[in-house]
Protein backbone atom coordinates (compact mmCIF):
# COMPACT_ATOMS: atom_id res chain seq x y z
CA UNK A 1 0.00 0.00 0.00
CA UNK A 2 2.53 1.95 1.08
CA UNK A 3 4.49 1.98 -2.38
CA UNK A 4 1.37 2.30 -4.54
CA UNK A 5 0.91 5.87 -2.07
CA UNK A 6 4.50 6.56 -3.62
CA UNK A 7 3.91 5.77 -7.41
CA UNK A 8 0.95 8.36 -6.85
CA UNK A 9 2.87 11.08 -5.28
CA UNK A 10 5.36 10.45 -7.88
CA UNK A 11 3.27 10.91 -10.75
CA UNK A 12 1.71 13.80 -9.22
CA UNK A 13 4.56 15.74 -8.77
CA UNK A 14 5.50 14.83 -12.33
CA UNK A 15 2.37 16.29 -13.37
CA UNK A 16 2.52 19.03 -11.00
CA UNK A 17 6.01 19.89 -12.45
CA UNK A 18 4.53 19.71 -16.07
CA UNK A 19 2.32 22.51 -15.49
CA UNK A 20 4.59 24.67 -13.16
CA UNK A 21 7.08 24.16 -16.41
CA UNK A 22 4.31 25.11 -19.06
CA UNK A 23 3.47 28.19 -17.44
CA UNK A 24 6.89 29.93 -16.35
CA UNK A 25 8.93 28.87 -18.84
CA UNK A 26 6.63 28.46 -22.20
CA UNK A 27 3.76 31.04 -20.78
CA UNK A 28 4.34 33.36 -23.64
CA UNK A 29 5.71 30.63 -26.46
CA UNK A 30 3.79 28.44 -28.84
CA UNK A 31 4.69 24.83 -28.57
CA UNK A 32 5.84 25.37 -32.47
CA UNK A 33 9.03 27.77 -31.64
CA UNK A 34 10.39 26.28 -28.21
CA UNK A 35 13.20 24.60 -30.64
CA UNK A 36 13.87 28.46 -31.78
CA UNK A 37 15.00 29.94 -28.14
CA UNK A 38 17.33 26.73 -27.66
CA UNK A 39 20.56 29.33 -28.36
CA UNK A 40 22.84 31.15 -26.74
CA UNK A 41 22.68 34.61 -29.12
CA UNK A 42 23.49 37.39 -27.15
CA UNK A 43 20.87 40.25 -26.97
CA UNK A 44 21.60 42.91 -25.22
CA UNK A 45 17.91 43.77 -24.59
CA UNK A 46 16.88 40.77 -23.08
CA UNK A 47 19.76 40.71 -20.42
CA UNK A 48 18.66 44.37 -19.65
CA UNK A 49 15.20 43.36 -18.68
CA UNK A 50 15.97 40.64 -15.84
CA UNK A 51 16.32 41.50 -12.17
CA UNK A 52 19.01 41.69 -10.27
CA UNK A 53 18.15 43.56 -7.01
CA UNK A 54 16.55 41.90 -4.63
CA UNK A 55 12.95 43.23 -3.54
CA UNK A 56 13.16 45.26 -6.25
CA UNK A 57 10.06 43.80 -8.33
CA UNK A 58 7.96 43.12 -4.85
CA UNK A 59 8.45 46.85 -3.72
CA UNK A 60 7.55 47.67 -7.36
CA UNK A 61 4.58 45.51 -7.52
CA UNK A 62 3.53 47.02 -3.90
CA UNK A 63 3.94 50.87 -4.10
CA UNK A 64 4.93 51.82 -7.16
CA UNK A 65 3.23 49.57 -9.89
CA UNK A 66 0.44 52.40 -11.71
CA UNK A 67 -0.98 48.79 -12.96
CA UNK A 68 -4.42 47.13 -12.23
CA UNK A 69 -4.60 45.36 -8.35
CA UNK A 70 -5.45 42.29 -10.03
CA UNK A 71 -2.27 42.07 -12.14
CA UNK A 72 0.18 43.01 -8.95
CA UNK A 73 -1.85 40.38 -6.79
CA UNK A 74 -1.44 37.30 -9.62
CA UNK A 75 2.52 38.36 -9.59
CA UNK A 76 3.12 38.47 -6.53
CA UNK A 77 0.35 35.63 -4.99
CA UNK A 78 1.16 33.43 -8.16
CA UNK A 79 4.99 33.28 -7.67
CA UNK A 80 3.89 32.26 -4.16
CA UNK A 81 1.12 29.60 -4.85
CA UNK A 82 2.46 28.07 -8.20
CA UNK A 83 5.08 26.37 -5.19
CA UNK A 84 3.12 25.73 -2.64
CA UNK A 85 2.26 22.21 -3.88
CA UNK A 86 6.19 21.11 -4.42
CA UNK A 87 6.41 22.12 -0.71
CA UNK A 88 3.02 19.81 0.70
CA UNK A 89 4.11 16.95 -2.14
CA UNK A 90 8.27 16.75 -1.29
CA UNK A 91 7.85 15.77 2.96
CA UNK A 92 4.97 13.10 1.75
CA UNK A 93 7.80 11.35 -0.92
CA UNK A 94 10.71 10.79 1.52
CA UNK A 95 11.59 11.45 4.80
CA UNK A 96 15.17 13.47 4.33
CA UNK A 97 12.59 16.03 2.92
CA UNK A 98 10.62 16.24 6.49
CA UNK A 99 11.88 19.33 7.40
CA UNK A 100 11.88 22.91 6.79
CA UNK A 101 15.49 24.06 5.68
CA UNK A 102 15.65 21.22 3.08
CA UNK A 103 12.38 21.49 1.80
CA UNK A 104 13.13 25.62 1.65
CA UNK A 105 16.57 24.46 -0.03
CA UNK A 106 14.53 21.88 -2.26
CA UNK A 107 12.36 24.41 -3.74
CA UNK A 108 14.74 27.65 -3.84
CA UNK A 109 16.73 25.20 -6.41
CA UNK A 110 14.02 24.60 -8.75
CA UNK A 111 13.13 28.20 -8.53
CA UNK A 112 16.58 28.77 -9.59
CA UNK A 113 16.55 26.14 -11.92
CA UNK A 114 13.67 28.08 -13.70
CA UNK A 115 15.01 31.46 -13.79
CA UNK A 116 18.26 30.35 -15.22
CA UNK A 117 16.46 28.86 -17.80
CA UNK A 118 14.35 31.71 -18.55
CA UNK A 119 17.73 33.55 -18.56
CA UNK A 120 19.87 31.38 -20.39
CA UNK A 121 17.70 30.31 -23.27
CA UNK A 122 15.47 33.90 -23.04
CA UNK A 123 12.13 31.62 -22.41
CA UNK A 124 11.27 35.36 -20.09
CA UNK A 125 12.99 37.17 -17.99
CA UNK A 126 15.30 36.15 -14.91
CA UNK A 127 14.07 37.95 -11.85
CA UNK A 128 15.15 37.56 -8.04
CA UNK A 129 12.06 38.38 -6.30
CA UNK A 130 10.86 35.08 -8.02
CA UNK A 131 13.06 33.20 -6.01
CA UNK A 132 12.52 34.81 -3.01
CA UNK A 133 8.04 34.34 -3.39
CA UNK A 134 8.71 30.88 -4.93
CA UNK A 135 10.69 29.74 -1.72
CA UNK A 136 8.12 31.17 0.52
CA UNK A 137 5.76 29.44 -1.18
CA UNK A 138 7.41 26.16 -0.92
CA UNK A 139 7.69 27.12 2.93
CA UNK A 140 3.76 27.66 3.31
CA UNK A 141 3.08 24.42 1.37
CA UNK A 142 5.35 22.90 3.55
CA UNK A 143 3.71 24.21 6.83
CA UNK A 144 0.12 22.12 6.50
CA UNK A 145 2.22 19.07 6.41
CA UNK A 146 4.30 20.00 9.14
CA UNK A 147 0.70 20.62 11.37
CA UNK A 148 -0.79 17.53 10.68
CA UNK A 149 2.50 15.85 11.22
CA UNK A 150 2.71 17.43 14.99
CA UNK A 151 -1.04 16.77 15.49
CA UNK A 152 -0.73 13.46 14.24
CA UNK A 153 1.97 12.33 16.22
CA UNK A 154 0.73 14.38 19.12
CA UNK A 155 -2.61 12.03 19.33
CA UNK A 156 0.11 8.86 18.47
CA UNK A 157 1.43 9.52 21.97
CA UNK A 158 -1.61 10.46 23.34
CA UNK A 159 -3.13 7.02 22.28
CA UNK A 160 -0.33 5.21 23.22
CA UNK A 161 0.11 6.43 26.74
CA UNK A 162 -3.58 7.03 28.06
CA UNK A 163 -3.79 9.22 31.49
CA UNK A 164 -6.67 8.50 33.16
Amino acid sequence: MKIIFKMILILILCLYLAILSKLILFKYIPLSQIMNHFNFTYDEYHWRSNNFVPLKTIYFYLFLADINVNIRIENLAGNIVGFMPFGFILPLLAKKFQNLSTVALSTFCLSLTFELLQLVFEFGSFDVDDLILNTIGGILGYLPFKLAYLFIQRKMRHFNNPQF
